[in-house]
């Protein structure tokens, strides 16, 4: 039988707890997105990085100390050796899958925001371009003629 760590529902726990943390962080985010608050988006991106970071030092650590001896998967080896542990993984991995839905929603809205960026982009550059020649190093109007003059036919 494997060791089990005396503190394993504490550390599921803790992980848990993370977890939570960074969906809220994630649907936070969301709601920067829709509602364009860039400023609000930039004061949670190192909390959300440093909650990403956490996260997966614990689910490494997790899997070094349960599974470095097991070729089964976490809930398998939970049912075998801690089934009191059992729900708390459940949680865990229903709120990754939310994490992970919530992540693809907000890259789809930043890559959406990205586009509609170029596109404003490419159309003040073009603009700019063809109102290049409108003002001669005088600066007086330098407009663009047909090669007649004002008056003839």
């Amino acid at each position: 039988m494997p060791n089990i760590p005396a503190n394993l529902a504490a550390r599921l726990n803790d992980e848990l707890t993370a977890l939570r943390e960074f969906v809220v962080l994630l649907e936070s985010e969301q709601q920067f997105l829709l509602n364009k608050d860039t400023d609000r988006l930039l004061s949670i991106a190192e909390t959300k990085s440093q909650t990403a970071s956490k996260l997966a030092e614990m689910a490494a650590a997790r899997r070094k100390n349960l599974l470095a001896n097991s070729s089964g998967s976490m809930e398998d080896w939970l049912s075998r050796h801690a089934p009191a542990s059992l729900p708390a993984w459940q949680n865990i991995r229903q709120l990754a899958a939310r994490a992970q839905q919530i992540n693809l929603i907000n890259g789809e809205l930043i890559q959406s925001g990205l586009r509609h960026n170029q596109q404003a982009l490419s159309a003040l550059q073009s603009a700019s371009q063809n109102a290049a020649g409108l003002y001669g190093p005088d600066g007086q109007p330098n407009l663009a003629s047909s090669g007649r003059i004002l008056g003839s036919v």
